[in-house]
């Protein structure tokens, strides 16, 4: 006892008390820092609950099947989630927009609101009925103008219809009719004229007024009175609504709310009506299913950079106003995103996969040496054992030196990443994770559900599904005989019923028959596997197969999916028909991994020279199959020959619609020479 007493208390040579006093205070301040767990709302082992006829639901509406309608009792359309925010804001700053090199700009809630009226009520004043078969076109980039647009449409139950550059000529054309647009409110001179071209040829007889948000020269009222069309100023029908003013007359929550045009792959673009319920309900679904980790304050900022044409982020900024939250706008030019998103520092970022990628690879190519790429390794492993854990945060040692970089390039503030609109790597997905210090859920849906039908839930750290279904909505998987998928083994065609899913296509009976059954069932063309954990993973497509020579069904996509997470792969398009025996594919090298990739393979030039190098080509082939080997591609869906292509597939470009899916019959064409020549040399 004596003994033990005297080494307890025996001095210790000063640099050992320096040290267990660091230690101390390292393990004190780790244990002072160190958050929480994420709390989530389900057992993640259990994720969703079978009901009638196969079909599940969310473990978050356990005790009943009453499905979500609304978050708040005081905000059950459009019009109230956007009047509830400016109650709960106290008036607070809403929309933000900037100048080059200027600070955010911001205009509080009362003025949107007070804006919307005045519009609505000049638009009325103009001949306008304030009743939901009023359509409204929205042609402009993102802006405050364009919620005050469509605010002004919902504060005098009108429908918004929005319209965007790459529909192209004819189906701006097709939609203007169809909907009987008589009204368009465009962002500039050059989309009035696009507008105007269309009636000098005696097209959209029905277009009446255009309406402008900026600036537009006086010979435009003349070519529009020349073709019977007023050309008005936004800041004049605003001034004429104010001294003409009226009060709401607000619509119901089974009222349509918006007609959100697909932009398809062929064809004429289908106008999916969808009502105020149908995107509140989208919306409370995605809240719940975060809210016990997440709650949106009048504290948040959202960037506003994704097209408001499409569901996605039209959902995402009712979030925001729901809460009384702030959306600041991007310039317009996606070049300059960065230095917008570390202007405007948001909290909640909405963003796709295509962008992610680009976030991926450049800390990856950062990484140059091997000493270097292990510490970044080492690193992500370190903290990624925290995310599965639940752990989410940007505070430790490793955000300090290794990931503050990439968290400051967001804003050094984002708190809640939504991806969605196509599927993102798991790889991808793991390591934004760790390095992000954010929370990162993963959305699948489509406009015909409003945006979203599955969502993942807080804490569930596992990748490669999109979650369990929304507590706004039932999903089930049915037989696709011709693809050996069976419900019966937990695969299928994914199914959506619920209080998000759309009213069928606008004047269009026959396309709505083939989306919703008789019992009210969309049939999205996706299949859909559960897991044992009762999330869905995403495993195939309905649409886009075809099958090869000897009777193989191909479906391109998933394999695509596949081969793009090559290195030096930016996109890919795999072609085959029924009259041959293998598959092709176009691939467009990423210009920031190619230099490195050919200069290892001794390989020099411009992009456009590697891209002719048949020892380029072969390599990307070679790193492509490997990487379909181990996906377990069967030898019949791994592509034979390759054409590279120097160019990426764009939207501007048309070779990819709006939401960034390959529209597969340009691409065709497009590509037709090369396809033919490489079946020719296989054979």
């Amino acid at each position: 006892m004596d003994f033990l007493l005297q080494v307890l208390f025996s001095p210790l040579p000063t640099t050992a008390i320096i040290s267990l006093f660091a230690l101390a205070a390292a393990a004190l301040v780790y244990l002072n820092t160190r958050p929480s767990p994420l709390r989530s709302g389900v057992d993640l082992k259990k994720q969703s609950l079978g009901i009638k006829d196969g079909a599940r639901k969310t473990a978050l509406l356990a005790d009943n099947n009453n499905l979500t309608s609304y978050y708040h009792k005081d905000a059950k359309t459009l019009y109230e989630v956007f009047q509830r925010g400016l109650k709960v804001s106290g008036n607070g700053p809403c929309l933000g927009f900037r100048k080059p090199g200027k600070p955010y700009q911001w205009l509080k809630y009362r003025q949107v609101s007070d804006r919307a009226e005045q519009l609505g009520s000049g638009l009325l004043f103009k001949g306008l009925k304030p009743n939901s078969d009023t359509f409204i076109g929205i042609f402009a980039q993102n802006r405050p103008e364009w919620i005050i647009g469509e605010l002004a449409c919902y504060t005098y139950s009108m429908v918004a219809v929005p319209l965007y550059d790459t529909l192209g000529p004819e189906a701006l054309v097709f939609i203007i009719d169809r909907a009987e647009i008589s009204t368009v409110i465009c962002d500039n001179q050059k989309k009035a004229e696009t507008l105007l071209q269309n009636l000098e040829k005696g097209q959209t007889p029905v277009l009446k007024t255009i309406v402008i948000m900026d600036p537009f020269s006086p010979e435009l009222v003349e070519r529009g009175a020349q073709c019977g069309v007023e050309v008005v100023l936004l800041q004049d029908l605003e001034a004429l609504g104010k001294s003409n003013l009226q009060k709401p007359i607000p619509p119901k929550p089974d009222d349509l709310s918006i007609v959100c045009f697909t932009s398809g792959t062929t064809g004429n673009p289908k106008g999916a009506m969808l009502t105020h319920e149908n995107v509140v309900s989208d919306a409370a679904g995605v809240i719940k299913c975060f809210e016990s980790a997440v709650v949106p304050s009048t504290e948040d900022i959202s960037i506003s950079f994704l097209p408001l044409a499409h569901m996605f982020e039209r959902v995402v900024q009712t979030v925001m106003y729901g809460a009384g939250a702030k959306v600041g706008f991007f310039q317009g030019d996606i070049r300059l995103l960065p230095d917008d998103m570390k202007t405007l520092k948001p909290t909640i970022f909405p963003v796709v996969p295509r962008l992610l990628n680009r976030v991926y690879d450049k800390v990856q190519s950062g990484a140059a040496s091997p000493f270097k790429k292990r510490l970044l390794n080492f690193a992500l492993d370190r903290k990624f054992a925290e995310v599965k854990q639940g752990i989410i945060r940007n505070n430790s040692i490793w955000d300090k030196l290794i990931f503050h970089k990439v968290q400051e390039s967001l804003g050094g503030r984002v708190r809640v990443m939504v991806t969605g609109a196509a599927p993102i790597s798991p790889s991808v997905l793991n390591f934004l994770r760790a390095s992000l210090g954010c929370q990162i859920f993963e959305a699948y849906g489509q406009t015909e559900c409003t945006a979203g039908c599955t969502f993942t839930a807080p804490g569930d750290a596992t990748s490669g599904h999109v979650g369990a279904p929304l507590p706004c909505n039932f999903v089930k998987l049915v037989d696709v005989e011709e693809m050996n998928y069976f419900a019966s083994n937990g695969e299928g065609e994914v199914c959506i019923k619920g209080r998000n899913v759309f009213k069928g296509y606008l004047k269009d009976p026959e396309k709505t028959a083939e989306a919703l059954d008789e019992d009210g069932w969309l049939h999205t063309g996706d299949i859909g596997k559960w897991l044992p954990s009762g999330v869905l993973k995403i495993i195939d497509r309905k649409k886009n197969i075809f099958k090869l020579a000897q009777g193989e069904y191909i479906a391109p996509e998933k394999i695509e999916n596949v081969y793009v997470r090559s290195g030096p792969v930016a996109q890919v398009f795999v072609h085959g028909d029924s009259l041959q025996s293998c598959l092709i594919a176009v691939v467009v090298p990423d210009p920031d991994v190619l230099p490195g990739f050919a200069k290892d393979l001794g390989c020099h030039g411009s992009v456009e020279e590697l891209c002719k190098n048949t020892a380029i080509k072969k390599a990307i082939l070679s790193e492509m199959t490997k990487l379909g080997r181990e996906a377990g591609l069967k030898s019949f869906e791994q592509v034979k020959d390759l054409y590279v292509h120097p160019e990426q597939f764009t939207i501007e470009n048309g070779l990819l619609t709006p939401t960034l899916k390959a529209k597969r019959a340009e691409l065709k064409a497009l590509f037709q020479p090369q396809i033919e020549k490489l079946y020719a040399d296989l054979q």
